[in-house]
């Protein structure tokens, strides 16, 4: 298990639900004594502080603050009618998926009968899945979606308590709302217990899952702040293989799509992942996307994530003090440049070790402009672009995204970062 991350163990208990007592504002930083549940995102501190700013749940009356302990309590706070200021509390880790995955299995799905089905010595790989045993498959995806995914309304600091706090196994869906802060929290991946094969995906077929720990879907003024996303006890690494292709139960760890706007992410964690943080999910959703997507990340480290860090389709998005430590083997790239995408990365630190190339940071997805200045690869300044152009010519980037970003509180010397970085970043470790 990674260093950075603790994990709290929390006894099931009855569903009650425990009110809070306001206390004073406080600012991202909490002051000593101060209540980071009534944080609010600074002025200027990235997109999520454009016009109205992102306050959350900090003006919560005391009805409407709760303490949750576990996974059911979570659920019945945020389900809590009203879309006044709420906050909610997490103590200790909040178990999504405690129930186990036969809990989900809709009768008669049985994974034996349907590997034998779709084995591609029987079924072959040109055509998609179908049948009873897939029928059953999808049947129990949808039941345990329905137990680990859960809304947050509009107007809502979601927070940890304490040290340790947390979710496991439980994906936490922000739908066509404003206003919404979460803080502090060690959210470790869902896991998919229904994987689809699909035979058609690339050469050699593919297992696909679904469910990201967090998902900002079509909402606007949204600060993420302080969190550790991670596989925790389940990497990949300790996945099964099924006909010659990993049995990937893990999707993503942060999605910013359809029509989402108006994001800070900062001082986050995220660690030990394949497919990590994308903004944009189609190169079809220009009618929701394009305009949208204004995303900040700040201050985050990604350590030993795979690819997506993030990847970049329609969104104008200003990238800079991040630290990306590169794992040696099974890397990717870190930024990827897609459709219509304006990524400004600036004054970032790159620990690459082993012999990836420093070109690799650098993913072109397709054609459109990006802007690098300022960036460090281990400790020495390096033009991404440039190096990216010379060491990959047949995957030619563009310069210059053609904005400028303004919205900041502060930019430290790439050199300062990774210590800063590291230190601070993450659940436990406000600043």
């Amino acid at each position: 298990m990674n260093r950075r991350i603790r994990r709290g163990v929390v006894a099931a208990t009855a569903l009650t639900l425990t009110v809070t007592a306001p206390a004073a504002a406080a600012h991202a930083g909490p002051r000593p004594g101060a209540d980071p549940a009534r944080a609010t995102l600074p002025a200027g501190d990235g997109w999520a502080s454009e016009g109205t700013g992102t306050t959350g749940g900090a003006a919560a009356v005391a009805s409407r603050v709760f303490t949750v302990t576990t996974w059911a309590e979570f659920r019945a706070a945020l389900a809590v009618p009203g879309t006044e200021p709420r906050i909610v509390k997490v103590v200790g880790t909040l178990n999504a998926t405690a129930a186990g995955c036969a809990a989900y299995e809709a009768p008669g799905y049985d994974f034996a009968r349907y590997l034998a089905d779709y084995d591609p010595a029987v079924w072959g790989y040109e055509n998609v899945v179908s049948g009873p045993q897939e029928d059953l498959r999808a049947e129990s995806a949808i039941a345990q979606g329905e137990a680990i995914k859960v809304k947050v309304p509009a107007n809502t600091t979601i927070v940890g308590v304490g040290r340790h706090a947390g979710i496991t196994g439980g994906s936490l869906q922000m739908q066509g709302v404003d206003n919404v802060v979460v803080r502090n929290l060690t959210l470790e991946s869902p896991l998919d217990c229904f994987p689809q094969w699909d035979p058609t995906d690339g050469t050699t077929g593919a297992w696909n899952s679904e469910y990201d720990s967090l998902v900002v879907y079509g909402s606007t003024h949204v600060w993420i702040d302080h969190n550790t996303f991670t596989d925790g006890s389940r990497p990949d690494s300790s996945l099964p293989t099924y006909f010659g292709e990993l049995y990937q139960q893990h999707d993503g760890e942060l999605d910013v799509v359809r029509g989402a706007d108006l994001v800070t992410v900062s001082w986050n964690v995220f660690t030990d992942h394949d497919k990590t943080l994308m903004i944009g999910n189609s190169d079809s959703a220009g009618a929701t996307d394009r305009g949208r997507l204004r995303v900040t990340l700040h201050h985050n480290l990604f350590e030993n994530v795979v690819e997506r860090a993030p990847r970049v389709r329609f969104g104008q998005v200003d990238a800079y003090n991040n630290h990306f430590v590169v794992p040696s083997s099974a890397y990717a790239y870190s930024l990827g440049i897609g459709q219509e995408s304006r990524l400004h990365a600036e004054k970032n630190a790159f620990t690459l070790t082993g012999d990836v190339p420093a070109g690799r940071i650098l993913k072109k997805w397709k054609d459109a402009p990006v802007t690098t200045t300022g960036n460090y690869v281990n400790g020495r300044p390096v033009d991404l672009l440039a190096v990216h152009n010379t060491q990959f010519p047949e995957e030619l980037l563009r310069p210059d995204a053609g904005w400028t970003p303004t919205l900041r509180t502060h930019v430290d010397h790439p050199r300062a970062v990774p210590a800063l970085v590291d230190g601070r970043a993450g659940a436990d470790r406000f600043c």
